[in-house]
């Protein structure tokens, strides 16, 4: 099944056997076995016992905690994989080496091609939606990155990249009753703005999973710049998956009327927008089948689902700052 979403508040997680239960007044809500669970993700108010939580870190399955509107608040992980060579080559690269800045290229690449694929798609189906220009600009970003040699200016060239992708991104929404006029978060103030801001945060929980499987340090990225706190390792490598995933499942649904603009709830002081309970649910259902769906993957030439993804990218990223590979393939997809 993947990550265990547990979004009843009050919940009383436990352990019985080799299964995973979660009860609520005094119901039992879920009862599945530990094998099938590979993440824990607890939205809102809940309690889990000892035996749960030892189990857990025994099998090596991460517990996120979030809000119910899905912002991060901690983690609890099993200790860090053995793989001490992987971190000391991840520390060897930071800065301004060869090495970080071919990663860097790479991330970005990634992130502006999926970026360009995925209004190239909308376009195919949609002829007189006008795309054209922002495609072309993406393109352009996306023959710039080899020329530029500083973290400094890749970091403008995906900032430039990402901007002309968002204003493009009303014309992709093709349901009534929702609007987008630009990227907006801490706290999200729009229905849109507020489920890519759950799906980030849902996707952050997978990336850093990964990461920490193959040996990383998740707090030593590089494109992302290092902050008392910040997982930079993992907001780095969700850059490609962003429109493979949490953009896709957006716009799937919205366009395919599995949420509506009514399905949301505001918070009087702040503004915030966020889901409903019940529409919660819907996107962690989404989402959850979206991470299970399978394509063929580009470089290891088989089907893999987007969750066996998570770690195939985090063991290349490996290989090439270990130099087992001449480069950080990102995944692209079409």
């Amino acid at each position: 099944m993947g990550t265990l979403y547990i979004t009843h508040d009050d919940s009383f997680i436990g352990k019985t056997d080799e299964r995973l239960t979660v009860k609520a007044d005094k119901k039992q809500l879920i009862d599945v076995p530990l094998l099938k669970v590979e993440g824990v993700v607890i939205l809102g108010r809940a309690t889990i016992s000892p035996a749960a939580v030892m189990e857990l870190l025994e099998r090596k399955i991460p517990m996120s905690f979030m809000t119910g509107t899905g912002r991060f608040l901690g983690r609890l992980e099993p200790e860090l994989t053995k793989n001490i060579f992987v971190r000391r080559s991840q520390w060897d690269a930071s800065g301004e080496t060869p090495k970080a800045i071919h990663i860097v290229q790479a991330f970005v690449r990634g992130k502006l091609k999926n970026y360009r694929n995925s209004l190239m798609r909308h376009l195919r189906d949609y002829p007189d939606n006008d795309l054209h220009r922002a495609i072309a600009d993406l393109e352009q970003a996306i023959a710039s990155i080899s020329l530029h040699q500083e973290i400094a200016s890749l970091r403008g060239v995906e900032g430039h990249g990402s901007a002309v992708y968002w204003q493009a991104f009303p014309k992709l929404i093709r349901a009534d009753g929702f609007s987008f006029s630009n990227r907006n978060r801490r706290p999200p103030v729009d229905p849109v703005n507020a489920m890519l801001s759950f799906g980030y945060s849902l996707l952050r929980h997978d990336i850093q999973g990964a990461l920490n499987i193959v040996g990383f340090d998740p707090y030593l990225g590089y494109l992302h710049t290092e902050r008392y706190g910040r997982p930079s390792l993992a907001l780095d490598l969700m850059e490609e998956f962003r429109p493979l995933i949490v953009d896709a499942v957006v716009l799937s649904a919205m366009n395919r009327k599995a949420i509506s603009s009514k399905d949301f709830t505001s918070e009087p002081l702040s503004k915030a927008i966020s889901l409903s309970n019940e529409s919660r649910k819907v996107f962690l259902t989404l989402y959850e089948q979206k991470k299970q769906s399978k394509f063929k993957h580009p470089v290891m030439g088989r089907q893999c689902t987007y969750q066996e993804a998570f770690e195939l990218q985090a063991r290349l990223l490996a290989k090439y700052l270990m130099d087992e590979i001449d480069k950080y393939p990102p995944l692209v997809l079409k």
